[in-house]
């Protein structure tokens, strides 16, 4: 086998490598072309480095040569000309251009000014994920911290694919199903250490269970990241990025992907409604500790855009009055939440979307979405029946009053009919409620996210 390469340098800022591979032992040469157009290129290196990745019955023979799109960054992946050679000789003695014997491929390098993100697939809107927040869209970042907030065990995850990985669900969490509606990929936990190179290239997901907008929350727990602890760890990832792409394509890709921030619920249900642990309510009205909270989450949102986030999702708090974990404590009428605790968590809300205003008014240069929980939930309390549910005050799993006094235990054998319950444990709803609110504040109007919904954010 021979191996023949010309470079040719474009008037454009690329150059096309033009590789030919001859078979040797033919007694006359027949010259015939692989066509197998890549259009990965962000997600270039995984197809390299790993050949079951590559579709090799895709590759016909025809009479132009393949187009592969490679960026000459990529070099810190080591993906060295070398390797993607070795591979087109791979793919020969597979049988891949199995009559042919001569190939011909085209590797267009692209210039390092346009950076990893140019090349990426035109169709995806959003680069990537970076998801903030409590156990709502967590996906297992405590499985590594000490804390007994963990949902690594059954029947967590008894209707989601890969099982107990530390999703606080029956199936999947709210960032799944936003990320499936939005086409890209769930990220990763931050806290798993194999979440570094290639599986960081969609985002990276910091959200705890347990944590809340104020450091103290949740700390009976144990270990948790904070709202602001997650910030500087997101801050960590940037650096490894700094090492992946140059400055204007860093830029870009945090420009085009999206924060999506759910916090606030544990600074209630594990600080304020704990007088016996924590003093926030014996120092605080509900009315100044719903603005401190508001005021704290600002600072934060604000530490994401001074390095380079654009798009930001914030939610609100949804009825936590309704939960079966407070329906049980405060002894709730049968068929009725905690009203005391829902206008506390209204007071948050109401600020927090005045906030969202302020902020698209000082920053025209980013958008800043208000997620309405309280809203998209309480319709479907208060009309279960139009959204397939049939079990509103009680959990699927749990002990107690309301399946609410201890929550999902080890081992516990849940509810079999899951999709008609509207919570899966005693502060979480299932996987068919968490969709509900998924779909609408992705695709739905401004009363569920406002000014603008998940899907016209990822088109701006």
């Amino acid at each position: 086998m021979k191996i023949e390469e010309k470079t040719h340098q474009n008037s454009g800022c690329h150059k096309e490598i033009e590789v030919t591979i001859t078979k040797s032992n033919q007694k006359r040469e027949q010259r015939h072309t692989s066509t197998y157009l890549m259009e990965l290129a962000w997600p270039f290196v995984v197809a390299v480095s790993e050949w079951t990745m590559i579709n090799t019955s895709s590759i016909t023979t025809t009479t132009r040569p393949s187009l592969y799109i490679v960026h000459n960054k990529l070099s810190i992946f080591q993906l060295q000309y070398s390797l993607l050679l070795s591979i087109l000789i791979l793919m020969r003695n597979r049988g891949v251009w199995e009559d042919a014997s001569t190939a011909t491929v085209l590797v267009l390098v692209l210039c390092s000014s346009y950076g990893i993100a140019e090349v990426k697939s035109q169709s995806q809107k959003v680069s990537g994920l970076f998801v903030f927040g409590d156990s709502l869209v967590e996906v297992g970042n405590n499985n590594f911290l000490n804390t007994i907030a963990r949902a690594n065990y059954f029947p967590y995850g008894i209707d989601f694919g890969r099982g107990s990985t530390g999703r606080f669900s029956n199936g999947k969490s709210l960032i799944d199903f936003i990320g499936d509606l939005l086409g890209i990929p769930s990220p990763p936990p931050f806290a798993d250490p194999s979440t570094v190179g290639t599986r960081i290239l969609y985002g990276v997901n910091y959200a705890s269970a347990s944590a809340g907008i104020l450091d103290e929350s949740g700390r009976h727990y144990g270990d948790r990241y904070s709202l602001s602890q997650q910030v500087l760890n997101f801050e960590n990832t940037l650096n490894q990025y700094r090492t992946m792409m140059n400055g204007s394509a860093l830029n870009q890709f945090l420009a085009k992907s999206i924060a999506v921030v759910v916090t606030g619920s544990n600074d209630y249900i594990n600080n304020y409604l704990l007088p016996g642990l924590y003093g926030s309510s014996r120092n605080y009205t509900a009315q100044d500790f719903g603005n401190l909270l508001v005021n704290s989450y600002v600072r934060q949102i604000l530490a994401l855009h001074s390095v380079g986030l654009r798009k930001f999702f914030l939610a609100g708090i949804g009825p936590l009055g309704c939960i079966p974990s407070l329906r049980a404590a405060a002894l709730a009428p049968t068929g009725r939440c905690v009203d005391l605790v829902n206008q506390m968590v209204g007071t948050f809300n109401e600020g927090l979307r005045s906030m969202v205003d302020q902020l698209n008014r000082n920053h025209p240069n980013a958008i800043f979405v208000y997620g309405n929980t309280y809203r998209v939930f309480g319709d479907i309390l208060n009309n279960p029946a139009a959204f397939a549910f049939n079990v509103v005050d009680r959990a699927c799993c749990g002990i107690g009053r309301n399946r609410g006094q201890l929550t999902c235990l080890p081992l516990q054998f849940p509810c079999t009919s899951r999709n008609q319950y509207v919570f899966w444990d005693a502060f979480h709803p299932t996987e068919s409620a968490t969709y509900v609110f998924a779909w609408r504040v992705v695709n739905g109007a401004p009363d569920d996210s406002y000014p603008i919904n998940m899907q016209q954010m990822a088109t701006i």
